[in-house]
């Protein structure tokens, strides 16, 4: 039988934390293990995923989203697991829709499938510079990756074995390294990436780790950065 881990990364959730694990629980034909990876919280994350029944893998300090998802891949990896789906702790996931993510996975073969916000279905928006920028570097990547791409920046992704093992060994630790650089890292190792269009959610509780402006910040330096690497690649080949 396939096991499938759910990974949440999650740095002082504590309020919305216990709806995701009780519907995640309660998601019809949803059969998977949980483990909270509680990212140097300071309030009562990991004693709220124990509560509700989930495995807690806790971080002395705060390493991001990256660091703690690179912290469940080893987990996933050494237990030997299938599949792991990234699942924020925020609410803005459905479960349900992770049965569509192994459907997709499994008719493409692909060895990653992205859950994405902007790809026909439901009315998640996000405006301002920080739009734009997902535009951009959703072309970009999409080049990179060799496949349309609507949504790189969603943290809802499913990884099958061959992704798991690459990601415990080189997903990158900083702000975005679990989605834009964990793309380019799986399109360098030749690993297939696909989407699957699904309906997000607002955050349900708590406060994001970093404001709208902010985040277009990283964006932006994303989109720079990726502009440098294409340079340096060019002059490479010539």
């Amino acid at each position: 039988m396939e096991k499938l881990l759910i990974i949440i990364p999650a740095w002082n959730e504590e309020e919305a934390l216990p709806s995701v694990l009780e519907e995640i629980r309660h998601t019809e034909d949803l059969r998977a293990d949980v483990i909270v990876v509680d990212d140097g919280s300071s309030d009562r994350t990991g004693d709220v995923a124990l509560e509700y029944g989930a495995e807690v893998l806790v971080l002395p300090i705060n390493l991001g989203v990256g660091g703690a998802m690179r912290a469940g891949y080893v987990y996933a990896q050494r237990k030997g697991y299938d599949y792991a789906v990234q699942v924020d702790a925020d609410g803005q996931h459905r479960p349900k829709d992770i049965l569509k993510l192994i459907q997709r996975m499994k008719d493409t073969k692909a060895s990653i499938v992205i859950g994405a916000r902007f790809a026909g279905i439901g009315d998640y928006e996000v405006h301002g510079p920080r739009s734009w920028a997902m535009r951009v570097l959703s072309k970009r990547l999409s080049r990179v990756c060799h496949t349309k791409l609507t949504d790189t920046t969603s943290g809802f992704k499913l990884a099958d074995k061959t992704a798991i093992k690459l990601f415990s060994r080189e997903l990158p630790a900083e702000y975005l390294g679990d989605t834009i650089e964990a793309l380019v890292i799986a399109a360098g190792a030749g690993l297939k990436i696909d989407q699957e269009a699904v309906e997000m959610r607002e955050r349900q509780a708590g406060e994001p780790s970093h404001g709208p402006i902010v985040a277009a910040l990283f964006l932006f330096r994303a989109l720079v950065a990726m502009a440098v690497a294409g340079h340096r690649r060019a002059e490479g080949a010539d």
